[in-house]
């Protein structure tokens, strides 16, 4: 999957989706790597085009209890 790099977010380093498998998948600062899903394209898109995509990830993605994640790496 190819993630695409975050620009100003404290916590977020980059980002990148599945459509097929409806994956997102997130790398964060640190270097932890989670998969989320199953993630619907209009929520990965409301997380990479917020104004703050910590926010809107915790919003649409963390808070939501249908969506599982695992970490990959």
């Amino acid at each position: 999957m190819i993630r695409k790099k975050i620009e100003g977010s404290s916590n977020i380093a980059e980002i990148g989706y599945d459509k097929e498998e409806m994956k997102l998948q997130v790398m964060f600062h640190g270097g932890a790597i989670y998969d989320y899903w199953p993630v619907t394209e209009e929520g990965y898109l409301k997380v990479r085009n917020a104004e703050s995509v910590g926010s809107a990830f915790h919003k649409y993605i963390k808070s939501d209890k249908s969506i599982s994640y695992q970490k990959v790496g």
